[in-house]
């Protein structure tokens, strides 16, 4: 399964992906680079596809070819999951040690 970028609703990822396609619940654009599983801002072009052409707008339809609906999908708790395993982490390493009472 798979779920929309943009509410989390539940995507089957064998449905058919058409460039008009919108989510059920929230009616945002499915065929867009946020819902694909090669989006990565972190990568070149944001796109992990190689040969993908630059998108100005992310988050709206577009024509690429490329398209594939990402597996993750959502609002991505595992991202999520991570940034607050993160924070945990630093505050750990930050917080001042209690002196032995002995």
């Amino acid at each position: 399964m798979s779920a929309c970028a943009f509410c989390g609703t539940a995507l089957d990822v064998k449905m058919r992906i058409v460039k008009d396609a919108e989510c059920p619940s929230c009616r945002r654009d499915l065929h867009a680079c946020v819902q694909c599983r090669f989006f990565d801002r972190s990568a070149h072009n944001m796109c992990r596809e190689p040969n993908a052409e630059w998108v100005t707008d992310r988050e709206r339809r577009n024509f690429c070819d490329y398209f594939a609906l990402s597996l993750a999908g959502g609002k991505s708790a595992s991202a999520q999951d991570r940034a607050s395993s993160a924070r945990s982490k630093l505050d750990q390493l930050f917080k001042t040690k209690e002196p032995d009472s002995e």
